[in-house]
């Protein structure tokens, strides 16, 4: 059973910086993953996602603000969040996907919660 594992949420002021971690255990495939963030009462939209190979998908807001990233060896993918902004504050889902996608969606993890304060 494959269990994907979040950290690194928290409190940040506006123009700060936080770096989640997400690290997939109980397969030996290579997923793909991303992360996914939810805003309370709306559905989950995909914030980043990269393929086995590094191919990489942003939503347009975060453009140029966030980098995904990934370690095979260690089954972790990251996710850099630079420059935050209030609009950032939400609960953040890690995924993984045996597809190489760039929608990854079989596996999730619990959520971290992320709030940006102005």
């Amino acid at each position: 059973q494959v269990q994907l594992v979040e950290s690194g949420g928290g409190l940040v002021q506006a123009g700060g910086s936080l770096r989640l971690s997400c690290a997939a255990s109980g397969t030996s495939l290579t997923l793909a993953m991303g992360w996914y963030r939810q805003y309370p009462g709306k559905q989950r939209e995909l914030v980043a996602a990269i393929t086995r190979g590094g191919t990489t998908n942003y939503v347009g807001s975060v453009k140029g603000r966030f980098t995904i990233s990934r370690d095979n060896a260690k089954k972790t993918v990251y996710l850099q969040m630079n420059s935050l902004k209030p609009e950032d504050t939400a609960v953040y889902y890690c995924a993984a996907d045996r597809s190489n996608t760039v929608t990854p969606n079989d596996y999730w993890g619990q959520g971290t919660q992320v709030t940006v304060s102005s």
